[in-house]
């Protein structure tokens, strides 16, 4: 999924070690505002210390967020986790499948309009007449 906004908050930098792996890790938050009639935001984070760096955040930039949701469960409540892959900055994402070719068009072309013998429904019928006899019991 992508979204487009402006950084309004940058939250604290997380760390710590792994009980199971004994692996250091580190986690940072964001916030990003999405411009409209009634302006959203969302808080998404960047799990490891690399990425953050790499994609170099700073508050008041413009980007497009491209994330996965997922859910998680802790003491019987539910957690969403919003979790940003990449970061764009300054131009919209364009979502274009991946088995296109470069160059190709990023969107099957158009089929025509089904006619009346290949349509997936028959076309609806209108009564004979005033009164006429409906077989449907309702």
């Amino acid at each position: 999924m992508d979204i487009t906004g402006k950084v309004i908050a940058i939250m604290e930098a997380r760390g710590g070690v792994s009980q199971r792996t004994g692996n250091p890790w580190m986690t940072q938050e964001y916030v990003i505002e999405v411009p409209g009639t009634y302006p959203r935001k969302m808080v998404f984070n960047i799990f490891g210390e690399d990425r953050i760096k790499q994609f170099n955040i700073q508050a008041g930039e413009e980007i497009t967020v491209q994330f996965d949701i997922d859910a998680r469960e802790y003491n019987g409540r539910w957690f969403n986790d919003i979790r940003a892959y990449n970061i764009i900055r300054g131009q919209v994402a364009q979502t274009v499948p991946a088995a296109t070719a470069p160059g190709a068009a990023p969107f099957p072309p158009q089929q025509p309009a089904a006619t009346a013998a290949n349509a997936p429904f028959p076309p609806a019928q209108e009564p004979a007449g005033e009164g006429a006899a409906d077989d449907l019991p309702f």
